[in-house]
């Protein structure tokens, strides 16, 4: 809990809502109500144990605060989320009914423990420890199914270390959604690309394979696709993708934007999270990432 004033609003209130719910309290010392509702809210604050941060505003010395908000009557409760006010309440609900408003837009116990373990991971894969980061990774999936960020994360990394058979039984449960998730689409294609390869029996010699019929026909599409795919499975991924510019700068269309559609699942896959940063600043883009984004739009756009 924390008491806000105009001086530190900013910091206390919208900054801090970009990391977890802040729930305002507008408050009066001379208010009865405000004095039944205050150790309720404290109290469910610590039970709550970080899931939302409780801010308070004494309406009388901060009525450029109270006015902001349009106060106009204590208690009032209003919740904040990414920096926008999302609901709110007033009069001194029972501790019921809070808990009901809180659990309403609240992340649960389970989403809070798998987003600390799923930052755990990236900080141990930051630090190249894949072992740490998959066990967290694990953690995260099992703690909260429904986390397709963590299951991103952990299939990619399954995948990254050769373990196709455990990748596919962890990627199981979502392979429904990868038609309409570009993230979890882009794990699809990089294990039909693997399914692909171990279904054709390309092995060391594939290259010179894939070369001979490219050199024959440098319109023949399917083995340049081919050939982008045996990469993608050896995660050669800038030279997959500059393969498959090779079909785009001829035909854009072909195979119903395959080539389009695979390009931009590699820039998925390789995608790095995002450093942290200084609060207003803008984490900078993987250069990688950026030439070939570039790349993709020069052709496509052209």
């Amino acid at each position: 809990m924390i008491d806000v004033t105009v001086q530190n609003f900013e910091a206390e209130v919208i900054a801090a809502s970009m990391q977890v719910p802040v729930l305002v309290d507008f408050w009066a010392p001379w208010c009865g109500p405000c004095k039944t509702l205050g150790p309720v809210l404290e109290k469910l604050e610590v039970a709550y144990a970080g899931r939302f941060k409780l801010a308070k505003i004494d309406s009388d010395q901060e009525q450029q605060l109270a006015a902001m908000f349009g106060i106009r009557s204590i208690p009032t409760c209003v919740l904040l989320m990414n920096g926008q006010p999302v609901d709110g309440f007033m009069g001194a609900l029972p501790e019921g009914q809070v808990r009901e408003f809180l659990d309403k837009h609240l992340p649960s116990v389970e989403e809070v423990e798998a987003d600390e373990a799923e930052s755990e991971a990236l900080d141990a894969l930051a630090e190249g420890d894949t072992a740490s980061a998959l066990e967290h990774l694990q953690h995260a999936v099992a703690t909260d199914p429904a986390n397709d960020e963590a299951r991103f994360d952990y299939v990619k990394l399954l995948l990254q270390l050769g373990r196709e058979d455990d990748a596919k039984v962890a990627f199981a449960p979502v392979i429904a959604k990868a038609a309409g998730s570009r993230r979890l689409g882009a794990l699809k294609d990089w294990m039909d690309a693997l399914d692909f390869v171990a279904a054709s029996a390309y092995g060391e010699s594939a290259g010179a394979e894939f070369d001979a019929k490219i050199a024959a026909n440098k319109r023949d599409f399917e083995a340049r696709f081919g050939r982008a795919r045996w990469l993608m499975a050896q995660q050669r991924w800038t030279e997959a993708m500059d393969e498959l510019l090779e079909i785009l700068m001829r035909d854009k269309a072909w195979g119903e934007e395959a080539a389009r559609k695979t390009y931009v699942s590699i820039l998925e896959i390789i995608e790095p999270p995002k450093p942290k940063v200084a609060e207003g600043q803008i984490p900078p883009e993987d250069p990688v990432v950026a030439t070939y984004r570039r790349r993709l739009s020069s052709v496509v756009l052209s």
